[in-house]
């Protein structure tokens, strides 16, 4: 009789200690399934990663970071629903890591209408990027127009004339978002008839790319680089069938498609190029470091990639300005955080900075590129002497 009602005092002494443990609460609606799935999958990993570095250590003022993932398939219509519940129904505070352009054109304006933070989405499309800022809406990676701006310069100046380089989108906002942008790059240097640039197109969610490598075969040029916007199945597939025609054939990505998921989809395939918005694996950033180590002891089953990276990257930064908050941490709190991010390094090499004005962290690009079966940092002047083509 004794020991019970021992018991029972210290249950009513310990359980309010421990029920009172509240967490903060991130919400996350991404590609789980689906042909985006790797992409998702793996920012998901790259935040938990930090998330649980960061509880270990005794998270935010003994408040512990969770991360609430709903899988949207790379879809707009679910990515809405699952907006609405995050915000709704699991009443997070901020929504951040969100997959796609297509799935951002319907969850931005959602979270302006519900003033909820949509923070370091995986994709440099436009909507993301309003002038003015949107207050309720933060980036961390350049935009697409600044990623098809160093693509079409660095070829443009390597000796490639602008009717060998064609284009290979995927039909939706995302590829819409790489074709306006490359075409805006053309017009700002001179090459102003872009309608004669072959373009081939496939439908998102599918592997249906034979009319795009048809399109890009039937020209009249025989193109020497292919600017490409898609996912990384499709994108893999459109490159080993274009390079069984033209085996010199560079092709050029932008970050979205995720070098080490099409690297894995194409086997030994060189000739490949893709845009970065994190420093490569190879890199000896301090971040890289941090992350390697940390996805180590968080789960040593996973294969390091720059979206994992990626996904840690966005989780420090929000972390940062999580650190900025004085009183209690709010949704309206968290934005006057990030916004204190005032030129620092955290661990990138270049310095991130977001304030009132400035929503996009940064502005540097990271390149790699595939040879000798593995993904290895790639610069201009490689082109220029060749070197990926040997």
């Amino acid at each position: 009789m004794m020991n019970r009602v021992l018991f029972f005092i210290v249950v009513l002494f310990i359980s309010p200690l421990v029920w009172s443990v509240e967490t903060i609460k991130i919400g996350m609606s991404t590609a789980l399934t689906g042909s985006a799935a790797e992409l998702g999958l793996n920012m998901q990993r790259g935040i938990e990663c930090y998330f649980d570095t960061v509880n270990k250590q005794g998270g935010i003022a003994g408040r512990m970071l969770e991360l609430v993932v709903f899988d949207d398939g790379y879809e707009p219509e679910r990515a809405a629903l699952n907006m609405r519940q995050l915000i709704d129904q699991e009443q997070v505070l901020a929504v951040m890591g969100n997959v796609g352009t297509p799935t951002a054109i319907v969850t931005a304006p959602i979270a302006q209408e519900k003033k909820t933070l949509l923070f370091g989405a995986f994709s440099g499309g436009g909507i993301l990027r309003p002038s003015p800022a949107n207050r309720y809406i933060i980036n961390y990676r350049p935009s697409y127009a600044e990623e098809a701006a160093e693509m079409v310069e660095g070829l443009l100046q390597a000796g490639i004339k602008p009717l060998e380089i064609a284009l290979f989108t995927q039909r939706d906002g995302f590829g819409d978002a790489g074709y306006q942008a490359a075409i805006k790059a053309f017009h700002q240097l001179g090459f102003k008839d872009t309608d004669r640039l072959a373009h081939g197109r496939y439908t998102r969610n599918t592997l249906n790319v034979e009319n795009a490598v048809a399109e890009i075969l039937d020209r009249p040029t025989t193109p020497k680089a292919v600017i490409m916007a898609g996912g990384y199945g499709a994108s893999a597939k459109f490159i080993a069938l274009l390079q069984r025609e033209l085996p010199d054939l560079i092709f050029l990505n932008l970050s979205f498609v995720g070098d080490y998921q099409l690297k894995q989809a194409l086997g030994d395939i060189e000739n490949v190029i893709v845009m970065q918005s994190v420093p490569p694996l190879e890199s000896n950033m301090p971040i890289v470091k941090d992350y390697l180590s940390n996805l180590q002891l968080f789960d040593d089953s996973l294969e390091p990639n720059s979206v994992s990276l990626e996904g840690f990257t966005i989780a420090k930064i929000f972390h940062q300005g999580l650190l900025n908050i004085k009183g209690d941490i709010t949704k309206e709190s968290i934005i006057d955080g990030l916004e204190l991010l005032h030129g620092i390094d955290i661990g990138l090499g270049v310095d991130i900075f977001v304030d009132e004005e400035e929503h996009q962290a940064i502005n540097h690009i990271w390149m790699t590129h595939f040879k000798a079966g593995k993904i290895t940092p790639f610069t201009w002047p490689m082109l220029q002497t060749k070197t990926i083509t040997k």
